[in-house]
């Protein structure tokens, strides 16, 4: 069966170039690359081509990345790194991926405190939420941490990261102005906004950056945390003095290289704006081609900055899990919001949070594009969804 596959916020497909060099890591640089010898210390230099790589990608300084085993990983380290628990004061949102959103409530559970930021109907992070908020809880002695979801990935919402830091960056000066001292970071999940749009640390304003390899079309099992110079971090890790005694473990040679030969080509496709919206006119003709033959059609988060690969639709009524079994019997894979959540019969947690009827969240499917799209894929999927959308609303009850 030829596949479209239409679910690359849960994975993108390897590059083939990516393919290849893990292949040859595997083969050839298998020495430990804290290993003194010359064998030892050519894999070192082929870790560190990679890091100059990733730096490249987000703007960032080499020494200041951390190479991880992925998203989780980075966003784990962020949370529970940066400060003792209960010393700690996350504020974060409820459209979160289940790597903060599931952190935050282990940070209550050990002494730490959580705030909810308020986000619109289309899942958009509240400024002035977040302005309140960090007034209120930035204290000295304590150490108060922002995470906010750079793009959503269950709905592609673009947040402000920029008014973000900027918000904070008023309390600091606010504080400072008062003679206090306060610690108030900002860590951006950007695991599906790296490989998408153009990332820049210093022009973001933030502190901490997550990003994963396998969203891009990378490996799979590796990614990195950036901390700006001076964010002090106690390692979740131990067991080694790696990555500047951050992250203890013997470093996984071929994803890193991997992911250095990923993110270069990143760098590239963002960069070139006809090809970002030779994907994002796929995308538009997917989700508009659906609407017209399901005019019941709902698209989530219509209203906001959404990625260009990205839609979220509820086929209110119908069970969304129906609708994946149903489109992948007929060669066209999708999702129904994190696919490390799949399995759950519970609607999405993060539309739920965004207000939307239950009955449409219940029902919401993701389709989600890469620069590897064809016409082909979208056309495929126009001839199925609406077969098999349709076929489930002749099953709904009338009156």
């Amino acid at each position: 069966m030829d596949w479209a596959y239409l679910d690359n916020n849960a994975t993108t497909r390897p590059l083939p170039e990516v393919v290849e060099a893990v292949d040859q890591a595997s083969r050839e640089l298998w020495a430990n690359p804290s290993s003194v010898h010359r064998m030892g210390q050519q894999v070192r230099q082929r870790i560190e081509l990679a890091r100059q790589s990733v730096a490249g990608l987000i703007g960032a300084a080499e020494r200041e990345l951390i190479f991880t085993s992925g998203g989780t990983e980075s966003d784990n380290l962020a949370l529970f790194g940066v400060a003792p628990l209960d010393k700690l004061t996350l504020i974060t949102t409820k459209v979160e991926h289940a790597a903060v959103r599931e952190p935050a409530q282990r940070i209550e559970k050990r002494g730490g405190a959580v705030a909810y930021a308020g986000v619109d109907a289309d899942g958009a992070v509240q400024l002035d939420s977040i302005s309140a908020l960090s007034e209120q809880h930035s204290t000295p002695g304590r150490t108060t941490l922002v995470s906010i979801q750079w793009a959503n990935n269950e709905t592609g919402v673009i947040q402000p990261v920029g008014a973000i830091a900027q918000a904070l960056q008023a309390r600091r000066d606010q504080a400072a102005d008062a003679g206090q001292r306060i610690k108030l970071l900002l860590h951006l999940d950007a695991t599906q906004a790296v490989g998408k749009l153009p990332v820049d640390v210093a022009q973001a304003g933030c502190d901490l950056l997550t990003l994963a390899a396998h969203k891009f079309h990378g490996p799979k099992g590796v990614g990195a945390l950036w901390a700006r110079r001076g964010v002090r971090l106690q390692p979740t890790h131990l067991g080694g003095a790696q990555e500047r005694d951050r992250r203890g473990g013997t470093e996984n040679t071929p994803g890193i290289i991997g992911l250095g030969v990923a993110a270069a080509h990143a760098k590239a496709f963002v960069q070139d704006p006809d090809a970002i919206e030779r994907v994002r006119a796929l995308r538009d003709q997917l989700e508009q081609g659906i609407c017209q033959a399901l005019p019941s059609t709902v698209v989530n988060s219509d209203g906001a900055d959404r990625l260009w690969n990205t839609t979220n639709l509820g086929f209110p009524g119908i069970e969304a899990e129906a609708v994946l079994l149903g489109l992948s019997e007929q060669g066209v894979c999708a999702s129904a919001g994190a696919a490390c959540s799949s399995g759950s019969l519970d609607p999405s947690p993060v539309l739920l949070a965004m207000g939307i009827p239950e009955p449409v969240a219940h029902g919401s499917v993701r389709f989600s594009l890469s620069r590897m799209t064809t016409p082909a894929d979208i056309e495929r999927a126009l001839e199925v969804v609406p077969k098999v959308v349709g076929r489930l609303m002749k099953t709904l009850p009338t009156g």
